[in-house]
């Protein structure tokens, strides 16, 4: 890798993952084997000890490292580079047995007992000890090996603790959020509802599954404050590892997993050196298409890209097979897995990482793929297919270190995820506020705008476009935000379901939206409608252009807003349901009902051509990303289908053949191609 994220340049794109050598030890032969095999497949990085505690510390205070500079050592001394994971993810029975409080208490207030992983108390102090005691051996170990890429903090956080430890966080955490003002508190809590008014912090429980949980406030806080302790655990483990490590410059992060709903990962991210995630689509399903699924993926590789957007992200982990906890485990087909794999680097990923290296023989992932199976050989359809990607990272290396960047953005916010989903009213089945957010991201692709995923905290210089889909919880300093974006020139989108609630759930007076929104788009929603799946409607903006509606619609109150189209059915026939305000040298559109997604392509056309952004025609079936870098721009293109499509008017040079192109190409099916141009 290159100085911006790792410290020493490599030269050369990440590819690797999960190798768990601590099972193997009394097998030399697997070891030997395991690094050949390796350098057959074009690795030149493993992940080690996600999971080694155990083998680390098989008993307090007796630590066993030495294998573990071994394996290292071999490694490096082949061309393999380590990420080195702390082992906090799962806990050696002595710590349980000894310690019982740092185990989780469930929403019900039972604690849980030894087993499985993320089993662990956050708030625990002595939980926070002993892994800072690890940590510290960890790097006084090999903190400075010469092989040592980066530090991965645990393993995909996530779960909850209702234990008294928790309690007593989340209450002092309150305390500060509200100043220690508890009529502050029961104010934003709207708690005179049902008499759930408190006189003193001390009474705030979690919201427990049989306890308080009917005040959206508080469980909003309780995301928060989980979210919080989450990022100030992360803190205490990577300040162990810079007490004891050398190398104090040795990037550090966590794997975090695709729009992984308890966490805002805005926050975590503010701790980590880089972002990595881990990737498991659910190829070939039976409910939509492999297009489909693979732009699912993109979108979700665009958040992780939008989480620091000032450096490529790593693909942590992936499985080149297929995976053991879904309910049909089913394998990916042939060609599919490099094509996945440059679909992730064409997001703006610097690595293809995979769980696992070699399949483990007993326990929960025995069956889970891997690079090699139980078979044992290099000679399965699988190696093969990895090793081949493995030459093809190899080819279009030049592109580590490039970034992406875009003139459209689409706000995603975890808190506003959580707002609407505790929000009353509406539909249990049909929010669905993140796949609503997908939907304009595949829309604006289809239009050859690979568009950002951004926080209503980014900054909004550079951008032409930003979309706002049901922006439900809105700050007056976002409206304010959003109001000097569009008078400066941008093109704004609203939609349905904004600018109801504050930031802590209470609904804003005066209509919506509320913090000075309804003025910037000139409209206030009077009602909402919600359909059942059998109704339907449409908005008309012409006679010959409609737009089919379903789930939702508000009845509009137009001040001085320019309407563009009208209800086609309904009570609220005729009435206005998209509507356009100039603001300034821009424009506030606002949507009033949701648009069927297939439909939404036609209906952002106009959004983007008053933006003045280019477009690409694109034949069907091919999805295309660009990185740019500093004397190179790369375009990827990926051919989704299984037919042979032939792109026009290409030049540059075929990163993976080396061929000037100049004019036409034919990708065959489920070929990609790798465009570099000077």
């Amino acid at each position: 890798m290159s100085e911006y994220a790792f410290g020493r340049p490599i030269g050369k794109i990440i590819h690797g993952g999960d190798y768990n050598p601590e099972q193997w030890l009394d097998r030399p032969d697997i070891l030997e084997k395991d690094i050949e095999y390796m350098k057959q497949a074009g690795v030149n990085e493993a992940t080690l000890g996600v999971f080694s505690w155990a083998m680390y510390e098989p008993r307090e205070g007796e630590f066993h490292l030495e294998w573990l500079h071994e394996i290292m050592d071999r490694l490096y001394e082949n061309g393999i580079y380590t990420i080195l994971a702390t082992p906090s993810a799962a806990r050696p029975a002595w710590l349980d047995s000894k310690y019982p409080e740092v185990m989780r208490v469930d929403d019900m207030g039972i604690r849980r007992r030894h087993g499985l992983r993320h089993n662990h108390c956050m708030s625990s102090e002595v939980y926070r000890e002993k892994v800072g005691i690890i940590n510290r051996k960890l790097a006084e170990e090999v903190g400075d090996h010469p092989g040592l890429l980066a530090w991965h903090i645990s393993n995909e956080f996530g779960g909850e603790c209702f234990c008294d430890l928790c309690k007593a966080k989340f209450q002092d955490f309150l305390r500060k959020r509200y100043n220690g003002d508890i009529e502050k508190l029961n104010h934003e809590w709207w708690a005179t509802f049902w008499s759930a008014r408190y006189s003193d912090f001390s009474e705030v429980e979690p919201p427990y599954a049989n306890g308080q949980i009917a005040i959206m406030g508080h469980k909003l806080d309780w995301r928060r404050f989980t979210t919080w302790n989450y990022a100030d655990y992360t803190r205490s483990e990577i300040r162990a590892i810079r007490e004891g490590s050398k190398k104090k410059d040795v990037p550090i992060t966590t794997n975090l997993m695709k729009r992984f709903y308890d966490i805002d990962y805005r926050v975590l991210a503010k701790e980590l050196d880089v972002i990595s995630w881990d990737s498991y689509p659910l190829m070939h399903n039976d409910w939509e298409s492999y297009e489909d699924t693979m732009i699912e993926g993109a979108f979700d590789h665009a958040i992780m890209r939008g989480l620091r957007k000032d450096k490529p992200f790593l693909l942590m982990e992936s499985c080149p097979g297929s995976v053991n906890w879904s309910e049909y485990n089913k394998l990916k087909r042939p060609k599919v897995h490099e094509q996945f794999s440059l679909q992730a680097v064409a997001c703006g990923s610097d690595s293809v990482q995979y769980f696992q290296w070699r399949q483990s023989r007993g326990a929960w992932e025995q069956f889970h793929g891997a690079v090699v199976s139980h078979l044992g050989t290099n000679d399965t359809r699988i190696f093969r297919e990895v090793a081949h990607t493995g030459e093809t990272l190899k080819k279009i290396a030049e592109v580590e270190g490039s970034t992406s960047r875009s003139e459209a953005a689409i706000i995603f916010e975890w808190e506003n995820w959580w707002a609407i989903d505790y929000s009353g009213g509406f539909s249990g089945k049909t929010k669905k506020y993140d796949t609503t957010c997908q939907k304009y991201w595949e829309a604006l692709m289809r239009r050859g705008i690979d568009a950002d995923i951004i926080s209503v905290n980014d900054d909004f210089d550079g951008y032409k476009l930003i979309l706002a889909p049901m922006l439900f919880s809105v700050r007056p300093e976002t409206a304010e935000k959003l109001k000097a974006f569009v008078e400066k020139g941008g093109i704004l989108l609203g939609t349905y379901m904004t600018g109801y609630v504050n930031e802590n759930t209470l609904c804003y007076e005066g209509g919506f939206p509320g913090a000075g929104l309804k003025e910037l788009f000139g409209v206030i929603a009077e009602e909402i409608d919600t359909l059942y799946p059998s109704d339907k409607n449409a908005i008309c903006m012409t006679e010959d252009k409609c737009f089919s509606v379903r789930d939702y619609c508000e009845i509009l109150r137009v001040s001085d807003a320019e309407v563009l189209g009208k209800y086609k059915d309904d009570f609220y026939s005729g009435t206005p349901a998209i509507t356009c305000k100039k603001n300034g040298q821009g424009k506030a559109y606002y949507q009033a009902a949701r648009i069927l997604p297939e439909e939404l392509v036609g209906f952002l056309d106009m959004l983007i051509s008053d933006a003045g952004i280019k477009t690409r025609e694109l034949p069907s079936g091919i999805e295309w990303h660009r990185r740019v870098g500093a004397d190179a721009t790369y375009d990827f293109y990926l051919n989704l289908s299984e037919q042979d499509v032939t792109l026009s008017g290409l030049n540059g040079i075929d990163l993976v053949t080396g061929e000037t192109i100049n004019g036409n190409v034919t990708i065959p099916g489920r070929g990609n191609l790798v465009v570099k141009t000077v």
